[in-house]
């Protein structure tokens, strides 16, 4: 479970940006649907979904991105980075003060029923902060924390006593450029597991150009998962029948002529799946078969995203989706947004956070007031994120007027074509 991200000094994010999923006390409607109780008594009701509304270039991919970042850095600094390589964060870079200053990102979550405090700021040349708070008893535990100095350029280190395991070993072995977390895991620290498991496994993400449908189309290999993808595209009202798979060997004889040896060796009698899509025929109990190239961009698209969101709720994970509107209908946003707000199709409250431009969702009793922000660039062309709730709107308000009426900001200025 998500509770509160935050990043500063990440791409066009200059200053500290934060998006929270508790719900508001305040706001009652769609209570039951759109938010749930936890078995932490110290938390509030938690949303199931975020959406976030701004203009092109505003910065929603870049706050989804910073998330991206954090997940590949704790996942892989320790194993993939050397010493002395660079570490590919991207500061903000229209200040000059900004371009030399750490870019920073914390989390705080849930996992195995612990709630955690997660952070870590850093450089191009190394980590500068790392820290980690646990909660098990509802009381904060600090269980480490380094800071490099950079008067005396050394680092300072602390443990916690709640922080059990060959601490020195760990700190000894962590290089200036990875991470404590990932580096413990990698020397078998099993009390830090399920903290980097919540990254390594509770955190999807899809970007703008959608997914590969590989996913989908492994999972179809058992025939119960294909009966939930094909159940998951008619729900959608897709004609879709039934999912045909077909795996044969690949030849390099089909390859392009100038395809390097190496290449052609590597894929050589490697499986290939292709998938068909049946169709019945109308007023029989005939199908036609369609290849994925004889699907509609907003099919395959469907298709790709049905094994990524089914699994994200059988798991009860969070997946973030930038641009979820692209080549989807409203309608069918409407339809996959609403199984992560329906008790049954989301029985271990998964969450999903989504950027779109979709205006008409503001006004279909799908979003809670809490539920709605917006982002956009200042003058100094730094994205800000803010909640709808800060302008209080009224229950019923006509938000999708009123937003696109300018209100409450983040809408795109369009200035005089002259020629």
């Amino acid at each position: 479970m998500l509770i509160e991200f935050s990043v500063t000094n990440f791409r066009s994010i200059r200053e500290t940006q934060t998006l929270s999923l508790a719900a508001s006390a305040a706001i009652k409607e769609l209570q039951e649907q759109n938010s749930f109780l936890t078995d932490l008594a110290a938390l509030p009701r938690m949303l199931r979904s975020a959406v976030i509304y701004g203009p092109n270039a505003a910065g929603k991919s870049s706050f989804i991105l910073a998330m991206a970042f954090m997940k590949d850095r704790v996942i892989n600094s320790a194993k993939e980075s050397q010493q002395g390589e660079k570490i590919d964060t991207k500061p903000f870079l229209f200040d000059r003060a900004s371009q030399s200053q750490p870019s920073e990102f914390e989390v705080l979550f849930v996992a195995d029923g612990v709630r955690y405090q997660y952070g870590f700021a850093v450089t191009r040349e190394r980590v500068t902060h790392e820290w980690l708070l646990a909660y098990p008893e509802g009381r904060a535990q600090r269980w480490f924390e380094r800071q490099y100095d950079t008067s005396i350029r050394q680092e300072n280190w602390y443990f916690g006593t709640h922080l059990k395991g060959r601490r020195q070993i760990w700190q000894e072995a962590t290089r200036n450029n990875a991470l404590f977390l990932s580096t413990a895991i990698q020397l078998n620290s099993e009390q830090l597991q399920p903290v980097f498991n919540w990254f390594a496994n509770m955190l999807q993400m899809v970007g703008p150009e959608g997914l590969d449908p590989g996913f989908t189309m492994s999972i179809c290999a058992t025939e119960s998962s294909k009966q939930k993808v094909t159940r998951f595209l008619a729900a959608a009202d897709l004609s879709i029948a039934d999912i045909k798979l077909e795996k044969r060997k690949s030849s390099a004889d089909e390859l392009p002529e100038d395809t390097p040896d190496k290449i052609k060796k590597l894929l050589d009698g490697k499986d290939i799946m292709k998938i068909k899509f049946l169709h019945t025929v109308n007023n029989t109990e005939d199908t036609i078969e369609l290849d994925m190239n004889e699907e509609s961009e907003g099919t395959a698209r469907l298709f790709a995203f049905a094994g990524p969101w089914l699994d994200v709720l059988e798991n009860g994970a969070i997946l973030l989706v930038d641009e979820l509107d692209n080549s989807l209908h409203p309608i069918i946003v409407r339809f996959l947004v609403g199984l992560f707000h329906n008790s049954e199709t989301n029985q271990r409250n998964a969450q999903l956070i989504m950027a779109t431009h979709d205006t008409s969702l503001l006004d279909k009793e799908l979003f809670r007031r809490d539920q709605i922000w917006f982002m956009e660039r200042d003058r100094s062309h730094a994205t800000r994120l803010y909640p709808l709730s800060g302008f209080s709107p009224r229950k019923g308000e006509a938000l999708e007027k009123n937003y696109l009426h300018g209100r409450y900001g983040a809408l795109p200025f369009i200035g005089e074509l002259k020629f």
